[in-house]
């Protein structure tokens, strides 16, 4: 009797110093610690998860994580998504799954992961997830910093747009979901992606996945309520700490993972 391999599970954490909405953002402070710290602790404490690696091409990074103990690939400086930084930092990886945990997500946790990558068990076809929530408050549809995104009725995602979608105006009976910065690719899938060309929508929307959709890879979507807080822009620093604080599940990660390295 056989039995079938559990896949090897990696998390590459994408962090730069010079993004354009918040430069020199996966370091800032939050609750006394870096921010990126904050991801790469918390998803090292994860099961599933066999290998955590920091994808950067900052030095002021690789000295932080690697000081607290942590792994850290220092990739080119020229790649214009986080899914080809990922895909560099794959490739010193032995894995079969590879999830993209963006380095501004301090508050991720273990059980909206875990539903990230149990399609990938189910189902040998799919490629790739991504985590998306359902939109409750319409005013985020005109903000630009939220990707928005469509979906079958099996859940693959049809579209991603900045804009909101769908339609012009809101209808009570159609559900909004946004993208979180939580995605899985089978790791072949992750090294074809930046084999193909960049596309006009993603050029257009400057979003990732639209590159696998344009070149008709579907993207399988995991419905998640676990929304939590990420950091786009500097005013929503304290918004995170707030939410840790008042949160009695997230106070104990933060107690748990802040004394140095967790493993």
């Amino acid at each position: 009797m056989t039995t079938e391999k559990t896949p090897r599970v990696a998390a590459v954490l994408p962090a730069r110093m010079g993004s354009s909405r918040y430069p020199g953002k996966p370091l800032v402070s939050i609750l006394g610690l870096p921010m990126i710290e904050h991801v790469r602790r918390r998803v090292e404490k994860m099961t599933r998860i066999h290998d955590v690696i920091v994808a950067t091409c900052d030095k002021e990074i690789q000295q932080v994580v690697e000081a607290a103990g942590g792994r850290v690939a220092m990739t080119s400086d020229k790649h214009e998504r986080a899914t080809e930084r990922i895909e560099e930092a794959a490739q010193k990886l032995v894995a079969d799954i590879v999830i993209n945990v963006q380095g501004d997500e301090p508050m991720v946790l273990e059980e909206p992961l875990n539903r990230l990558i149990e399609p990938f068990w189910a189902d040998p076809t799919i490629q790739c997830t991504c985590l998306v929530y359902p939109i409750r408050d319409h005013a985020d549809l005109t903000n630009d910093n939220i990707v928005k995104t469509v979906l079958s009725q099996s859940g693959k995602m049809l579209y991603l747009s900045r804009a909101g979608i769908p339609g012009r105006k809101v209808n009570e009976q159609v559900s909004y979901y946004k993208q979180s910065g939580l995605m899985a690719f089978r790791k072949d899938t992750l090294h074809k992606f930046t084999k193909l060309k960049m596309t006009p929508l993603e050029i257009q929307e400057s979003i990732d996945l639209l590159r696998l959709l344009e070149n008709d890879i579907a993207v399988q979507a995991v419905v998640s309520d676990s929304e939590t807080k990420g950091v786009d822009v500097p005013s929503q620093v304290t918004d995170v700490e707030a939410a840790i604080m008042g949160d009695p599940v997230q106070k104990r990660i933060l107690e748990s993972i802040s004394s140095g390295n967790v493993r």
